[in-house]
């Protein structure tokens, strides 16, 4: 079933937030501009604060294992051409970011974080607005994002904004007990495997992820599961920032089974794929926190099997 909201029908929610904003105090003085990479320093440590407040509060390890890693994550971030990164700044002093990733129709929001000492004072909102009206402007057809499912208030206000929640997942770590799937060969992806990957991807999601292939193959972590002569699946990386999509559960089980370990807190799975999901369990892998995809504008149900990243 396809899901076609235009961003001028989801944004009519946005005169609806009576009940989620009497629980904020509004911040003054605050200004959001595109972000630079010298602002990567302080939003990474933010980020880092944000997330191991939030994630310790709650029980759960935090995202990054030091302020090192989003430091450099959002320095990157905040020089790479087809992302669209914005900051706040209150009194001169910065106090949040966001960032938006155009390489596709759909558009990936995150990671948005606050100073813990500014938080509950609308700017969230205010950013992500500011990313809203960004993918507007570029005629996006959707956008998309995974939040911590522990995290109420990040819930309550991409709901108020006008996401929808189309999935749990569940982020999971370990190495799995089967190290091969009979039948699937599993081999890095090449340039020439672009079109085919492409492909597979309008046929389980209905839009182009050309870019995101493009950039991963170059890196070397892009692969690609072949039977009986021809590409079943691809993933960009098994890893928080990766995503993969495949024919069939068998060809993402192969996926997952080729990789030594998974980048970052793990990968995410769709919890609602319980034959997957218990694949995953019975290999030894275990679920580090329970996470949700939220989706604003155009979303068509998956055909196939696919791992979303933290993106989307």
């Amino acid at each position: 079933m396809s899901t076609q909201k235009s961003f001028a029908q989801s944004r009519c929610s946005l005169l609806s937030f009576a009940t989620y904003t009497s629980m904020t105090k509004p911040q003054t003085n605050l200004v959001i501009r595109r972000a630079v990479p010298e602002d990567g320093p302080v939003c990474g440590q933010i980020c880092y604060d944000a997330f191991s407040t939030i994630n310790l509060a709650h029980g759960f390890p935090c995202d990054f294992p030091g302020p090192e890693v989003p430091v450099g994550l959002l320095s990157m971030m905040f020089s790479t051409p087809g992302l669209y990164c914005v900051v706040a700044e209150s009194e001169g002093r910065i106090v949040g970011s966001n960032c938006l990733d155009e390489r596709a129709a759909i558009g990936g929001v995150g990671p948005i974080t606050i100073d813990p000492s500014a938080q509950s004072s609308g700017i969230g909102r205010k950013l992500m607005q500011a990313v809203i009206d960004r993918a507007n402007e570029q005629g996006a057809a959707g956008l998309r994002l995974v939040q911590a499912a522990f995290h109420n208030r990040s819930l309550s206000l991409y709901a108020s904004i006008g996401f929808d929640v189309r999935e749990p997942l569940s982020c999971m770590q370990g190495r799995t007990l089967q190290r091969s799937v009979p039948g699937c060969n599993v081999r890095s992806a090449q340039s020439a495997d672009v079109d085919a990957c492409n492909a597979l991807s309008h046929r389980v999601h209905g839009f182009d992820r050309r870019t995101d292939l493009q950039k991963t193959i170059q890196a070397g972590t892009a692969r690609v599961v072949e039977r009986e002569g021809r590409i079943t699946g691809y993933a960009t990386g098994l890893s928080f920032f990766g995503h993969a999509t495949a024919e069939t559960n068998l060809d993402l089980q192969a996926l997952i089974a080729s990789a030594e370990s998974f980048g970052g807190p793990g990968i995410l799975v769709p919890s609602r794929n319980s034959a997957l999901f218990r694949w995953c369990l019975s290999n030894g892998l275990r679920v580090v926190q329970p996470m949700t995809l939220m989706s604003m504008g155009l979303y068509n149900d998956p055909s196939g099997a696919w791992l979303p990243s933290i993106l989307f």
